[in-house]
């Protein structure tokens, strides 16, 4: 049975890495000592040692402690006997690309569809969906594929940002490049805005946090879902 948050970002506008989430991450990893953290995103291209630091002194402050699946010599070993599993914000073409080096993408949905309670962050969040096709990040490396967990029926789009009225910038606001990915896919994309985040319980999606988000699916007008129960096909 699923369980998971996947959450646009670990950091919001004035607040710490992961301030805001931290009441709801006590009681949703309440039966782990030690969370496993997956810091293969590496976000500014800092190391594994420092990007697990910072999830340290975050989960820290809430009584639990973190190791690197980097400190393991057998990642799937890791994995398969993880308590809680945290999957940092960064590059998800960097992440996707050590999963599949490390072999350990199948053994993270496995365990993830038993039950093993998972926290996403921005690309963290990102491999929940089908694939990665839907990510903000350059492509700084090439994975062997775009397929992803599939722990939900849907693509993310994390950090969604709305067009902002009067902006003379002439890129593609996030719904173009949407509606781009939709004339060549058939996924569904959600559109999840900073502060947000989805709680799945088994098939049960929750939209959790401060702003509606944005549902996106193929030949239809994107539409704004409530915070609450939801679903998506």
């Amino acid at each position: 049975m699923k369980k998971m948050i996947i959450a646009s970002t670990s950091t919001i506008y004035g607040g710490k890495y992961l301030e805001y989430l931290l009441p709801t991450l006590k009681s949703f990893f309440k039966e782990a000592k030690t969370i496993l953290f997956i810091p293969y995103a590496r976000p500014s291209g800092i190391t594994y040692d420092t990007y697990t630091a910072i999830a340290q002194e975050a989960f820290g402050s809430i009584g639990i402690d973190v190791k690197g699946i980097h400190e393991f010599k057998n990642a799937k070993e890791a994995i398969k006997n993880a308590e809680g599993i945290f999957t940092g914000g960064g590059n998800t073409f960097e992440l996707v690309n050590q999963l599949y080096k490390n072999d350990v993408l199948e053994t993270l949905k496995e365990v993830l569809e038993q039950g093993t309670p998972y926290l996403g962050t921005s690309a963290g969040s990102n491999i929940c969906g089908v694939n990665m096709k839907n990510t903000n990040d350059m492509p700084i490396v090439y994975p062997p594929s775009f397929k992803t967990l599939g722990c939900i029926s849907f693509n993310i789009n994390a950090h969604y940002l709305d067009p902002i009225e009067g902006n003379t910038h002439m890129g593609e606001t996030r719904e173009t490049r949407i509606k781009e990915f939709h004339a060549f896919n058939e996924t569904p994309v959600l559109g999840l805005r900073e502060g947000s985040w989805l709680e799945v319980n088994a098939n049960n999606i929750s939209l959790k946090g401060n702003y509606t988000a944005r549902l996106f699916e193929k030949d239809k007008k994107p539409v704004e879902l409530e915070l609450g129960k939801i679903a998506i096909i």
